[in-house]
This record gives structure tokens, C-alpha cells and sequence, in this order.
């Protein structure tokens, strides 16, 4: 049996031997990420009159058959229009074991653009929680919330992490861990995993995020380093150390906290506690191991925080706290790691856009 923990790249090759991981297109050395696989859009898209579970007992395809409004085949290219919800099948299906579960999320250049992005199985009573032992088909459930996208079929826009067992590492662990190796720059904040705060006095400038304009034009997810950031994103500048976010609007902001994620850990972030703010962090929340560990080409990496208001509007401070991290233990150490083995777009990061804009904002 596979050991307790992330299951890393070397056992998901593994899982796609043995049938665990099924698709009717080869998949690629390109989508096994050091403890994650990338998901592929499959050639057809629902566009649906609502959000939905598929619950227990019902299949995906049921709830579809209900709640359908028109398909729209991806083949030659389609846009996903802003404000709306669509439902791809994915071009990979599970066949898990028992003792394997799964969590899936977004990746990190689709949380960039507020394309929620989430995962729908049959059965499923949550979204991106995949139950051990599960057999059957995956779906992407899409919702551009600021840009309308160009999408075609074999784009990767969420990707799906295996577990054995739980091997969630404890506060005291954790803060062990970090007085071992140093998990933080300056003080580590352990309370339910690695506090992360919102940075808002940058060391030079004024520039403390971006937010999303509201009337924009398509973004071809393939096009890397295409757009100019100017016609999709406003500078949001301060010297007061604080800023008034709106509510419906879109920013990308940075963690004051530069981290480190060692080889033989993953981690997740997860959203502060409501009672913090009425706001969203971070819809992309997988950081692989290796992600700022220095042989890995990292110095530590910054955060960048996907924040969405709600309600009313809300003054953020410098330093207020936004978010933590998770960690948990690997299986075992990953034979590829995050910004050392693989093109990592993110590895020493700060504030930074997706990589399909050129550059900030002037």
C-alpha cells in the first residue's frame, strides 16, 4: 500500500500505468506536475442556467440533461463568455483505490484571471473533493467572473492533487519545522497553518496590486506574454499603507511573507476566516514542493492573493491578515520539483499578473 501523504509525480506516473488515472488521449510528461496532475478540457462545453452538485446518487450527465441551456463545441476554438457557467467533461477519469482521495483546484494562471474553475464529479457533494475509491468521469465546472476567454480543447486549467491517507502537519509540527529550516521571512504566525498577510508598503514605489477593469476584450488562453496589461488591469497605488476594496471588483495583491516549501511537503491555502473581512483570497491554492526552497531556484516566494470583496466595501491595512497555508507531509520526495525540473512561470515571484500580460501597467 502507498505510503500516508501527497502522492508525488513518480506515483501519479504510476496511477496512469495502472488504469488509475484514465483518458482516451495519451496524457503528457507536461501535465504531472511535481505533486499534482493538470486536467484537460475535453472538445464540448455546457453552458448551464446554474452552479450545481451532481448529489448522491445522481450522475453529472442527469443534472446536465436538467440544466442545460445550449453546447458549444470547443473543437475550433470557443469563447466562455463573462458572468456565465459552463460545464466541460474532461479528458481524464478516475479509477481510485480505496485508501486514495483527491482534491482538485485551479491552477495558479487561472485563479490570476478570475476564472473560477472548480470540479464536479458523479456523486459529488462538494466541489473539487473527490471521495477514495472513486470510479467515473470528471468535469470542469467554468465561470469567467472578469474576462471572457478563448478555450479550446486540451487546455489545462485545474489540476488534481491524490492523497494517502491525511498526513496534515499539526501547529507544533509545523512550527518545528520552521525553526528547523525557516518556512517564513520574519516571524512565522502559526495558528491553523502558516499565516500569510496582504503586503501594501512595497520597499520601492507605490505600486500594491491591480484590479480588474470591467469592460475588457477575449483573452486566448494560449497566447503567454501576449497582452498588454494596461487595456485589462488598473494600478492600484498607495502610500498610506491601506487600500478601500470595492465590492464585485477584482484585485491582485502580494503577501507581505516570502515562503518555502520543502521537498517533502505540499501545501494548500485556504481562505481566512470570514470574521477577518468580507473577502476572498486566493482561488488557486496549490503550492508544490519546491515552491521558493533555494536548490529549487527560489529565495523564498511571495504569495500573490486573487481577492474578491463582497457586500460592502472594506479597508485592507498593511499587514492585516488574509490567509494561511497548510501543509502536508509527501508520500515521498517528488523526483521533480517546483521551479527546478519543470518551466515554473511563479517560482520567486512578487506582485505579479498571469503570464499572458507582458508587463504591469505604467
Amino acid at each position: 500500500m502507498t505510503a500516508t501523504g501527497v502522492l508525488p509525480a513518480q506515483i501519479i506516473q504510476f496511477m496512469i500505468d495502472r488504469g488509475e488515472i484514465t483518458s482516451d488521449f495519451p496524457i503528457g510528461d507536461a501535465q504531472i506536475q511535481p505533486a499534482s496532475l493538470d486536467l484537460r478540457l475535453g472538445d464540448v462545453a455546457y453552458r448551464m442556467r446554474a452552479s450545481f452538485l451532481s448529489g448522491a446518487g445522481h450522475s453529472v450527465a442527469e443534472r446536465l440533461s436538467e440544466f442545460e441551456m445550449h453546447r458549444i463545441d470547443l473543437s475550433g476554438g470557443a469563447v466562455l463568455e463573462k458572468g456565465c457557467v459552463y460545464v466541460v467533461p474532461l479528458m481524464e477519469g478516475l479509477a481510485l483505490p480505496d485508501h486514495v482521495q483527491a482534491v482538485a483546484n485551479a491552477k495558479s494562471s487561472t485563479g490570476r484571471l478570475d476564472l473560477l474553475t472548480r470540479t464536479i464529479t458523479d456523486g459529488g457533494v462538494e466541489f473539487d473533493r473527490i471521495a477514495p475509491g472513486y470510479h467515473g468521469p470528471l468535469y470542469a465546472e467554468i465561470c469567467p467572473r472578469s474576462f471572457s476567454v478563448l478555450v479550446r480543447p486540451g487546455m489545462r486549467l485545474n489540476q488534481i492533487r491524490f492523497r494517502a491517507g491525511q498526513a496534515l502537519l499539526s501547529d507544533t509540527e509545523l512550527a518545528a519545522l520552521d525553526a528547523e529550516i525557516g518556512l517564513v521571512s520574519g516571524k512565522a504566525h502559526i495558528d491553523g497553518g502558516l499565516g500569510f498577510s496582504v503586503d501594501l508598503r512595497p520597499e520601492a514605489g507605490d505600486l500594491v496590486g491591480y484590479r480588474a477593469k470591467p469592460h475588457t476584450g477575449v483573452i486566448d488562453l494560449d497566447l503567454i506574454g501576449h497582452y498588454d496589461a494596461a487595456d485589462f488591469w488598473e494600478d492600484i497605488r498607495t502610500t498610506e499603507g491601506r487600500i478601500i476594496l470595492d465590492p464585485g471588483a477584482f484585485y491582485i495583491l502580494v503577501s507581505r511573507e516570502a515562503v518555502h516549501i520543502p521537498p517533502d511537503c505540499a501545501a494548500e491555502m485556504a481562505p481566512y476566516l470570514a470574521m477577518v473581512g468580507e473577502f476572498r483570497v486566493h482561488y488557486a491554492g496549490f503550492f508544490d514542493p519546491g515552491f521558493g526552497h533555494a536548490p529549487a531556484g527560489g529565495q523564498g516566494s511571495r504569495g500573490v492573493l486573487e481577492v474578491r470583496c463582497h457586500e460592502a466595501p472594506f479597508v485592507l491595512e498593511h499587514g492585516q491578515s488574509v490567509g494561511r497555508l497548510v501543509y502536508e507531509r509527501m508520500s515521498e520526495t517528488p523526483n521533480t520539483l517546483y521551479g527546478a525540473d519543470i518551466a515554473s512561470n511563479y517560482q520567486g515571484q512578487g506582485l505579479k499578473l498571469s503570464k499572458h500580460f507582458r508587463t504591469g501597467p505604467a
